[in-house]
């Protein structure tokens, strides 16, 4: 663990507080899906992918988890009206302790995330996304910190509070985004196999996974925009791991298992959304929950069928 890289986490943390949290988290995913298609056409993207996006600079443990941070604080002294909007840059606030926490935030996932790397959750049979556990761990404690909510929300609604919204909807979404998820994965596989072909299939599936997550969070611009546009990161980066490891569990069609995690990162993040991240103070991030736990799944899956 670099001491560099704590300090440059810092910074990187107050990135995502003054441009805000969301569109700290866009720039991570221009850089994941510029590096990793890089990658994937057979030259390094070191530098983009694991440097700057996932890392000190915007990984999500740093940039993102500062900006949720930093915005649950500003609810909490008063300078901002709802903690949980990631949309507003926290610069126009004024307010230097703002960024300061995002900073320390920053720092702090950076930490975190390498530590948890160190556990079995690093990698292996029940290896894990960490900057998705990381941001959960720190979104849960800005909650507890900073909120008055409590971890899953004051319901203030009539009759039975729902934890799961839109059923049908979501369903037809993941299976939407799976179906053509599955189906790139296994027209990459083809095309590799095609005679003459120069793609090397080990790195192309390698990068594949971080290709969707990369172009899925930058779909975020339009939610930015106002468009209505959700959050779609939790259903490509699992179904994209999920077709892969089919593929080479089953060959070809076993690519059609990114389907399945597909419809399941829609309806956990469903679920999460409802349950951590309504009539609340502060963010609790149901994509990264998502993540974290298909990951884990992913890596059970792989250790056994592969």
């Amino acid at each position: 663990m670099s001491i560099l890289a704590i300090i440059a986490a810092f910074g990187g943390g107050v990135l995502g507080a003054y441009v805000g949290a969301v569109p700290a988290f866009i720039m991570t995913g221009v850089l994941a899906l510029v590096g990793n298609l890089i990658t994937a056409a057979g030259v390094s993207g070191d530098i983009a992918v694991g440097v700057m996006a996932f890392s000190s600079f915007v990984g999500p443990q740093v940039a993102f988890a500062g900006g949720v941070a930093a915005a649950a604080y500003a609810r909490k002294v008063g300078k901002l009206k709802d903690g949980a909007d990631l949309v507003t840059p926290l610069y126009s606030l004024g307010a230097p302790d703002v960024l300061v926490v995002g900073g320390v935030f920053g720092a702090i996932g950076y930490v975190i995330s390498q530590l948890i790397g160190m556990t079995p959750l690093g990698g292996g049979m029940f290896g894990t996304d960490l900057p998705g556990i990381t941001v959960v761990i720190l979104g849960i404690a800005a909650r507890l910190i900073f909120g008055e909510t409590g971890l899953t929300g004051k319901y203030t609604g009539s009759g039975p509070r729902k934890y799961l919204t839109n059923v049908p909807q979501e369903a037809m979404m993941g299976l939407g985004i799976g179906i053509v998820v599955s189906g790139t994965a296994a027209m990459i596989v083809e095309a590799a196999s095609a005679e003459n072909s120069v793609i090397n299939l080990d790195a192309a599936l390698g990068a594949f996974p971080v290709v969707c997550f990369g172009f899925a969070a930058m779909t975020l611009v339009f939610t930015v925009a106002g468009t209505g546009v959700p959050g779609t990161h939790h259903i490509f980066l699992p179904a994209a791991l999920g077709a892969v490891t089919g593929y080479k569990a089953f060959g070809l069609y076993g690519c059609l298992l990114g389907i399945v995690f597909g419809v399941a990162g829609s309806i956990l993040g469903n679920f999460f959304g409802n349950t951590f991240n309504s009539y609340n103070d502060s963010h609790i991030d149901p994509p990264a929950f998502t993540i974290f736990l298909l990951t884990i799944v992913n890596s059970i899956l792989a250790a056994v069928l592969i």
